[in-house]
């Protein structure tokens, strides 16, 4: 067959997505991390406390607080007044911290609302390069979402909101950020995180995550046999499964990006580089993987929760269980 037969086009464009691929490998393999010189901030260990349930939730809370409040005072004492910030202003009085670690890049787990008395409650699952210094922006897309679902939920019906910081989240710019590693170290803890959830909310209140770029990936290897009624993925770079099906959950699987997100333009397969796998695989918004697409606006990678926006809008029908009314 010659070069212009479809054949050959198809060779062409599998060695362009390798090489591509590989470029994308090579320069995360080039470019230093800003956060690798970074010294260790020193922090106490994280407050040892029993399995959350609805009548110990302000406790939990409260004893987060302190340790976030330590955590403050350790970092300003060792000359980091950024960190040293952040961990003060997490340790608010207004603050509802499920959890807290303020060492190494640090792990927060936030609760908007009342999730004691939640009927729907949506997990947030961040991606790459979101830590304490950086929470700052994924707690604006939680309180957009908190409000979002507070003016879309019928009447009587109470919503919760999780920023779940519950992993190690990797480097734009990194090797980790090309693989299922973190992902699947993160995994348990999701899963951890959720049976914590039903522990305070039991059956009766149906629980969503919305899970966003590397979050998907997390939100994919945790995804078997979750009780969760829906799993949203936004601008996903791929979950590491070929299909919808392969996550083996009874969720509701969605899928959505931005017309402006970057993400389009990643190659989605899999490829075995430097002696591991390197890519995600299918596209979540092809028609091969198989989820529920829904619009999500002309956005960039980073608008899925602006205010205002029909991403936000349907992804707070997707939390709340309104299925009919999500914009395809």
């Amino acid at each position: 067959m010659g070069p212009g037969s479809a054949a050959g086009r198809r060779r062409r464009a599998g060695r362009w997505r390798r090489a591509a691929l590989a470029a994308l490998v090579s320069c995360a393999v080039a470019l230093p991390l800003s956060a690798a010189a970074r010294p260790e901030i020193p922090a106490p260990l994280p407050a040892v406390l029993a399995a959350p349930a609805a009548d110990t939730l302000t406790d939990a809370y409260a004893a987060n607080r302190a340790n976030a409040a330590e955590a403050a005072r350790m970092a300003e004492a060792h000359g980091d007044r950024h960190r040293a910030a952040a961990d003060r202003s997490l340790a608010g009085p207004s603050r509802q911290l499920l959890a807290f670690d303020g060492r190494g890049a640090g792990l927060v787990t936030e609760v908007f609302g009342d999730l004691a008395h939640a009927g729907n409650v949506a997990v947030l699952v961040p991606g790459s390069d979101t830590g304490i210094d950086t929470y700052g922006r994924f707690r604006a897309a939680a309180l957009a979402l908190h409000r979002q679902l507070a003016a879309q939920a019928p009447e009587g019906i109470r919503t919760a909101v999780v920023a779940w910081l519950g992993y190690e989240t990797p480097g734009t710019v990194s090797t980790a950020v090309t693989t299922t590693g973190r992902a699947d170290e993160a995994a348990p803890g999701l899963r951890a995180l959720v049976d914590d959830l039903r522990g305070i909310v039991g059956p009766r209140a149906d629980v969503a995550l919305l899970c966003h770029s590397y979050g998907s990936v997390v939100c994919a290897r945790a995804a078997a046999g979750l009780d969760v009624t829906d799993i949203a993925l936004v601008g996903s770079p791929g979950t590491g499964a070929d299909s919808a099906e392969d996550l083996r959950t009874g969720a509701r699987i969605w899928a959505a990006r931005g017309a402006d997100d970057w993400v389009e333009h990643v190659p989605h397969l899999s490829a075995g580089l430097f002696g591991t796998t390197v890519g995600f695989g299918t596209d979540p918004v092809s028609p091969a993987f198989g989820a529920r697409v829904f619009d999500a606006g002309d956005g960039g990678h980073s608008d899925y929760f602006d205010a205002g926006s029909l991403s936000l809008t349907n992804l707070a029908r997707i939390a709340l269980g309104e299925t009919p009314e999500v914009t395809p």
